[in-house]
C-alpha cells in the first residue's frame, strides 16, 4: 500500500489482522508505482491496496497483473465521484491553470483526470520551500492546503525504516490550489497572480 496518504487505509489493515508494507508511488500520479509494488511484494504478502489520489486513477493495469502473478487480493481505495458536470468545471479550470501558473510545476492531467484535487509542486531553491510558498499565497487570498504533511510510514503507529523517495518528496513540496467549480473567473486570476508574484522561489520554511 502506499504511505503517500492519510492513516485511514493503514489502520483498516491493521483491523483486519494484517501487517501495512509500503511501496512508493509514481511522481507523476501519485499512486502506487507498481515496479515498486513488485519489489516489495514477498512470500508473506496477500494483498495490494491501490489509492486513487486526487482524481487520478492508479495504475490498475499493472496492478491486477502484478496480483494475478503472485495469486494476491487486489483492492482500491477510490474517491467519491461528482457529478459530469462538476468534473467538467473542474478540468475547465485546472486547464487555465495550467496555461498560466509560472514557477510551480502544474499536474499532468492525464487519462480520467478529474481534478479532485489540483496539486502542483513547488520545488523552491534547491530544496522545498512549499510551506513559506503556501504562508505567502494565504497571505494573498487564496486558500490553499498540503495534501499530506506527513507520510504513513512516518507516524508513530506505523513507522517503518523503508525507503521511500518519492512519497517523501512529494509530501515536501506538494500543494493543493483550489479548482472548486463555485470558482469565478476573478477567483482564478487571483490564484494566478498569487502563485506567480511568487514564481515558487522564497526562502526555506522554518
Amino acid at each position: 500500500m502506499p504511505a503517500f496518504g492519510n492513516a485511514e487505509v493503514a489502520e483498516a489493515v491493521v483491523l483486519a489482522g494484517a501487517l501495512p508494507v509500503f511501496a512508493d508511488i509514481d511522481p507523476v500520479t501519485y499512486c502506487l508505482d507498481p515496479v515498486a509494488v513488485e519489489a516489495a511484494v514477498g512470500g508473506r504478502t496477500a494483498a495490494l491496496v491501490a489509492v486513487h489520489r486526487f482524481g487520478r486513477p492508479a495504475d490498475m493495469g499493472r496492478l491486477l497483473g502484478i496480483g494475478q502473478r503472485h495469486g494476491l487480493l487486489v483492492l482500491q481505495e477510490g474517491e467519491s465521484e461528482a457529478p459530469y458536470d462538476e468534473v467538467a468545471q473542474r478540468r475547465q479550470r485546472a486547464a487555465y491553470l495550467d496555461a498560466r501558473l509560472r514557477g510551480v510545476r502544474t499536474p499532468d492531467g492525464g487519462d480520467g483526470h478529474t481534478y479532485q484535487q489540483y496539486v502542483v509542486r513547488v520545488p523552491g531553491n534547491g530544496r522545498p520551500d512549499r510551506d513559506a510558498f503556501a504562508r505567502a499565497v494565504r497571505a494573498r487570498g487564496v486558500d490553499c492546503r498540503v495534501p499530506v504533511k506527513t507520510p504513513v510510514h512516518r507516524m508513530p503507529d506505523f513507522r517503518r525504516c523503508v525507503e521511500l523517495p518519492e512519497t517523501e518528496r512529494a509530501a515536501q513540496e506538494t500543494l493543493a490550489l483550489p479548482v472548486d467549480a463555485s470558482l469565478t473567473k476573478r477567483d482564478m486570476q487571483r490564484i494566478v497572480s498569487a502563485c506567480n508574484a511568487l514564481g515558487g522561489l522564497l526562502q526555506p520554511a522554518f
